[in-house]
């Protein structure tokens, strides 16, 4: 497939193939997050954007797989290097400590030792040079509240914000606030606190209606005040927040609420982790969503394009007790690990963070010039290739996710009736015309 050409072709979708390898999985698999009948065809063309369904379909996807194919499909930044690699088995060998080496010289590929050294690098600027790799995002937002709580020497609160999604182990279903389906009659851990998130990335104390800033601060620090406050700072273990929020409906905080959220962290010494695992890795248009912001997280929780989960931090933050933490498989997945260190060096040596600020804002002004007179369209906002349009009904969102797809354009919903785009990180000027074109035919379609 030659992506400088390349357009979607749809025949009829889902199709036969398509429907049939659906039915059959639904035999077997769990209820989970349905989204629509695509089958993607490993063996087909398939290049940056485009994927082949099993019904020889051509689409463009913009789901990037959640955030989790940050270079899209068969990217030769990655494969080239990969192409190197002859297969072994085990390709999982056992827990953090625990060792392999890709081999020896300036040609040997990256394993978790080097992962590692390029996390630290990447998030020097907050002063982190401690990791602990494992398989999820969920297991690294899971091993931050975890070291918090230790590092806190006994603090028993929690602080997470409306709007939240931060995995679906038990830990982390208790820190969500997106969707009651979640969390409903699962056991919680106790002293989870929420506040509200910033909806307006533009307000000030003086213009928020979303309930977090107020002329005396905001709820946060009303919150832990030791004279006002209902919970006593010193027993805060963590905040924990996405500092774009995903499942909650792609919601870009001000720099207000930025302003605010370093001021209480750095006033009470509470631990703040930015769960980056959807906005970190260059999808903002900075390495970490937190760049944009004047907040400086103490942890990190990475993972989807990192192709691995990491839990970042200085080391005094992590416990020093052996065994404290540990993971049969944490840092053992030997071909993820190196997919992970080719992502990050291919995005700072291709410039991806300048292209996806550059491509997101093309996004935004091409769909906004489109729907500057649709009613049904009621925000179009975007950081870098983290991009979402929201509608005025569930209902309506749907059918144009819906309407799109038979066009040949993945997407995904968020919220309640947002849909998000996330084109690779190395999108082009053509693809992001492409993709826009699809979208507004769509949004014609349901008219």
């Amino acid at each position: 497939m030659d992506r400088e050409t390349a357009e979607p072709t749809v025949d009829r979708i889902p199709g036969e193939r398509a429907t049939r390898w659906v039915d059959h999985h639904h035999e077997t698999a769990a209820p989970s997050t349905y989204v629509f009948g695509f089958v993607w065809d490993h063996s087909a063309p398939a290049a940056g954007p485009f994927c082949t369904d099993v019904d020889g379909n051509v689409l463009l996807d913009f789901t990037s797989h959640v955030a989790a194919a940050p270079l899209g499909y068969n990217n030769p930044k990655v494969m080239d290097r990969l192409r190197e690699f002859d297969l072994v088995d085990p390709l999982k060998i056992a827990g953090q400590d625990f060792y392999v080496s890709g081999g020896r010289g300036d040609d040997a590929l990256p394993g978790p030792t080097e992962l590692m050294d390029r996390l630290v690098d990447i998030t020097g600027e907050y002063g982190m040079d401690t990791v602990f790799l494992s398989n999820s995002g969920a297991e690294a937002v899971e091993n931050a509240i975890k070291i918090a709580y230790d590092h806190s020497d006994g603090g028993q609160y929690g602080i997470t914000f409306d709007g939240a999604f931060h995995g679906r182990t038990l830990g982390t279903l208790s820190l969500n606030r997106s969707k009651a389906v979640h969390r409903r009659h699962y056991p919680e851990l106790p002293s989870i606190h929420d506040v509200p998130f910033c909806t307006d990335r533009g307000c000030t104390a003086a213009t928020c209606d979303c309930g977090f800033l107020s002329e005396g601060g905001s709820r946060l620090r009303e919150m832990v005040d030791p004279d006002r406050g209902y919970l006593d700072p010193d027993e805060v273990a963590f905040i924990i927040l996405e500092p774009v929020q995903g499942e909650g409906g792609y919601r870009i905080p001000s720099q207000a609420f930025g302003d605010e959220l370093a001021a209480v962290a750095e006033e009470y010494d509470i631990t703040l982790i930015a769960d980056e695992i959807q906005s970190g890795l260059g999808r903002t248009g900075k390495m970490w969503g937190s760049d944009h912001y004047s907040f400086e997280p103490d942890v990190i929780s990475a993972a989807k394009a990192l192709r691995i989960g990491a839990t970042v931090a200085r080391e005094e933050v992590f416990p020093d007790e052996p065994s404290r933490l540990s993971s049969t498989w944490g840092a053992g997945d030997i071909l993820a690990s190196i997919q992970g260190a080719l992502t990050i060096d291919a995005i700072q040596e291709h410039d991806l963070l300048s292209n996806a600020t550059r491509r997101g804002r093309q996004c935004v002004e091409l769909l906004a010039d489109a729907f500057a007179d649709r009613e049904c369209v009621v925000d179009i906002r975007g950081l870098g290739l983290m991009l979402a349009v929201e509608f005025d009904t569930p209902d309506r969102r749907d059918a144009i996710q819906t309407a799109a797809f038979k066009r040949g354009l993945l997407t995904l919903g968020c919220g309640r009736k947002t849909l998000r785009l996330l084109p690779p990180l190395d999108v082009t000027e053509r693809e992001i015309e492409l993709g826009a074109a699809l979208l507004i035919k769509a949004v014609d379609d349901t008219r």
